[in-house]
């Protein structure tokens, strides 16, 4: 997702963007959407069926 498609989304959800970076906004979208707000820290897997971020996130997965 692009950053202008996150901000969109965040304000959807009521999130107050201001001068967030992307991490945050993603972390702040995790959580409203019931979450963990775990973007970016996920090795291989991801419990977190539900979270639009997956992958994403996954693309970013480092292997240990």
């Amino acid at each position: 997702m692009t950053l202008g498609d996150i901000k969109i989304k965040a304000k959807g959800l009521g999130i107050k963007v201001g001068s967030k970076k992307k991490s945050e906004l993603i972390h702040s979208i995790q959580l409203t959407e019931g979450n963990f707000d775990c973007f970016g820290t996920a090795i291989n897997f991801c419990d977190q069926g539900g979270c639009c971020f997956m992958k994403d996130c996954l693309g970013m997965s480092k292997v240990a």
